[in-house]
């Protein structure tokens, strides 16, 4: 069974791996405090090109999420988010489970918009309410897609007429960054936000994200939380060697490119098969509309996500592919889909 269910079912990539070999008996001081992670933190100011940020590196993503809406609000306050968005649907309500309740709404594509926004701090506001105080965005989202500069620049305005912070989650970030028809950078999205993180797990690292926090008032006693909610690791200088490698000399953005250039390709063999799209994405997710005999077939041999009911005879299902994705696995895939095709149209 080869997986095109998500972008982390592989390791980590060689020179990460090689490196924490180098460096496996080397002692170093923990949480956090070592010469990696410092270096590491160097490494993303560099290339983010501003040295007033704080970089704390975080095991996975749900703690990153938890930490970073956490830290900055109030136990009254709530965050404000598209109804696909992580937090909402894919993190068992861990945010909630901390107090915080999470407002969502339709949005377009995966991605929040400055209306809906508005409507919460003007429509919906009175004491007898949470008070909204936060805004969540996924780049790239749950569906794939991506924010313009213009986009995300609507939302950060909206955020400072409101008074609210904007936090984006970067679990695919890189995937971001690099996907066609994407005119941001990390330095965009460190002046526009107030915190994001940089996400690992998926796009290379064996594990770990980095938290980028631009916000000053945000920057107080973040490490407090972060031991409290139990994301403080000993051995932080595993994260801190990853991302080191990573930012070296480009790392990050070449496994990214690798992700999307094999999920275009992917999405080009249902292309041939007149295969539609529930919507177009450029990153490394691509979601086919199904017919469900059909699917039955692929997940004989290829693990992929049911997304939801496209209708009584069809499936949108999620197709993802890795920075460790080889297009040999696509040419298998090829081969197999295209005998699958025949037998499913006899």
């Amino acid at each position: 069974m080869y997986s095109f269910a998500n972008d982390y079912s592989e390791g980590c990539a060689a020179p990460i791996l090689e490196a924490l070999v180098k460096h496996n008996y080397e002692q170093s001081v923990g949480y956090g405090l070592d010469d990696h992670c410092k270096n590491a933190a160097a490494l993303i100011r560099k290339e983010i090109g501003r040295d007033d940020l704080d970089v704390h590196f975080i095991p996975g993503g749900t703690p990153a999420n938890i930490l970073g809406i956490v830290s900055a609000l109030k136990p009254y306050e709530a965050v404000i988010c598209a109804d696909s968005g992580h937090i909402n649907v894919h993190e068992t309500g861990s945010i909630e489970a901390t107090g915080h309740k999470i407002l969502s709404a339709p949005g377009v594509n995966g991605k929040i918009t400055p209306a809906e926004i508005e409507d919460f701090c003007v429509n919906r506001m009175e004491e007898h309410t949470v008070y909204p105080k936060m805004v969540f965005v996924s780049d790239a989202t749950e569906y794939g897609t991506i924010y313009t500069k213009k986009e995300l620049s609507d939302i950060a305005a909206m955020c400072k007429k409101h008074g609210l912070y904007l936090y984006l989650d970067g679990a695919r970030i890189g995937s971001a960054l690099v996907a066609k028809g994407n005119d941001m950078t990390l330095a965009d999205i460190a002046e526009l936000t107030d915190m994001f993180y940089i996400g690992g797990t998926k796009n290379g690292a064996l594990l770990g994200e980095a938290m980028v926090i631009r916000n000053e008032e945000l920057k107080k006693g973040f490490r407090y939380h972060l031991k409290q909610r139990g994301a403080m690791l000993a051995k932080g200088a595993v994260m801190g060697i990853a991302f080191e490698e990573l930012f070296k000399d480009g790392l990050y953005f070449r496994l990214a490119k690798n992700a999307n250039l094999m999920a275009m390709s992917l999405k080009e063999i249902f292309k041939r098969y007149d295969i539609p799209f529930f919507m177009e994405t450029t990153t490394n997710q691509i979601f086919p509309i199904l017919p469900d005999t059909l699917l039955k077939k692929i997940e004989e041999k290829y693990t992929v996500t049911f997304w939801e009911k496209y209708d009584e005879t069809h499936s949108v299902v999620r197709f993802v592919c890795s920075w460790a994705t080889q297009k040999e696995a696509l040419i298998d895939f090829y081969k197999d889909f295209s005998q699958m095709v025949k037998e499913n149209d006899r």
